[in-house]
């Protein structure tokens, strides 16, 4: 029994068959829907953080302290980033 040629591979490493390419082909000659492929395409860049841009501050930690973070980090399942904003928006509330 022969193999049906393959036209490459998927990004998640499928093989691309003939019968793919007739699919793609009658799908494009159906016509598509120009709002359903912008409203399934992947959204760029990193999530938003609340309602508006995010900025990014730069701090420095001492190496102890650092380590400090990156244990809790891990040990809490969370980033560092994570950390920090819960840390700073408990502080300010106390205040």
């Amino acid at each position: 029994m022969t193999q049906p040629p393959v036209h490459g591979h998927t990004k998640s490493g499928r093989p691309i068959t003939d019968q793919d390419i007739e699919d793609l082909a009658a799908e494009a000659e159906a016509g598509y829907d120009a709002e359903a492929l912008i409203a399934r395409r992947n959204k760029r860049g990193r999530p938003a953080i609340g309602n508006a841009p995010a900025s990014v501050e730069s701090v420095r930690l001492d190496p102890e302290l650092l380590r400090q973070l990156l244990e809790r980090a891990e040990a809490e399942g969370t980033t560092t980033s994570e950390l920090i904003r819960e840390a700073l928006r408990r502080y300010l509330r106390a205040a």
